[in-house]
């Protein structure tokens, strides 16, 4: 590659903006979001070097930001390697997603029943974003509409206890969500499905919104296992 050739805009999808929120809170998510948009794969090393030119940090700040993720599940320390993409093996795949069904079909339901015009307002405007990014060229675009879009149920369920509780999955759930992106088609299918779920939130039909909030989990889970099978026989 010429030597004065440009980045490739992968490489500045994850730099960190100076807001008022925690820059090391930032730096996590720019990770975060690298690993969830398939920038970094299972199993690969994490260079502090890379980090710090990819992100625009100190080195300080990334190591700190790799504490936390370490600490969170989402890499693995590994001896004379250093810190490296956790793995999720097959069984762990299948556990994450049957509590994630559990959990995001009780806030489906918790949503109906408590949310807010509002809250009603917001999910239907994130929802609007998350089919806008579909036809996006850039995954990070996708991730980030998602995750607002479950941000906003989970406000609209009134329940913070079950947000912390997710909370503790998400990082798991990062790692599953960049293998369920590589499903042709799955992104399409999760827009036709969810629109299916606010349409009886918005209803407030509580039974109708936990068992749509059921089969889209279940149906995310079949496309990520799928694409697990088969790296697991390419290796």
């Amino acid at each position: 590659m010429p030597a004065t050739a440009k980045i490739p805009p992968p490489e500045r999808d994850f730099r960190v903006v100076r807001v008022a929120a925690p820059l090391r809170q930032s730096v996590v998510e720019g990770i975060r979001q690298a690993i969830a948009t398939g920038r970094f794969v299972a199993g690969e090393r994490l260079t502090e070097k890379e980090l710090c030119e990819m992100i625009g940090v100190s080195r300080t700040l990334v190591r700190e930001a790799l504490r936390q993720l370490e600490s969170e599940g989402l890499i693995d320390v590994v001896p004379n390697r250093g810190p490296v993409v956790a793995r999720v093996s097959l069984a762990q795949a299948e556990q994450i997603y049957q509590v994630r069904r559990e959990l995001e079909g009780l806030a489906s339901e918790l949503f109906a029943l408590h949310a807010t015009e509002e809250q009603q307002k917001d999910l239907k405007k994130a929802l609007k974003n998350l089919k806008a990014s579909i036809n996006s060229t850039d995954p990070s675009v996708r991730v980030a509409t998602k995750n607002e879009f479950y941000a906003c149920l989970l406000r609209g369920s009134g329940n913070e206890a079950l947000g912390q509780v997710l909370g503790l999955l998400n990082s798991r759930v990062t790692l599953l969500r960049a293998t369920s992106l590589q499903h042709k088609g799955r992104s399409q299918q999760s827009v036709i499905e969810l629109t299916a779920l606010v349409d009886l939130l918005v209803a407030r039909d509580a039974k109708g919104a936990r068992q749509a909030a059921i089969l889209h989990v279940t149906n995310a889970a079949e496309a990520a296992l799928n694409v697990l099978r088969e790296h697991l026989q390419q290796t």
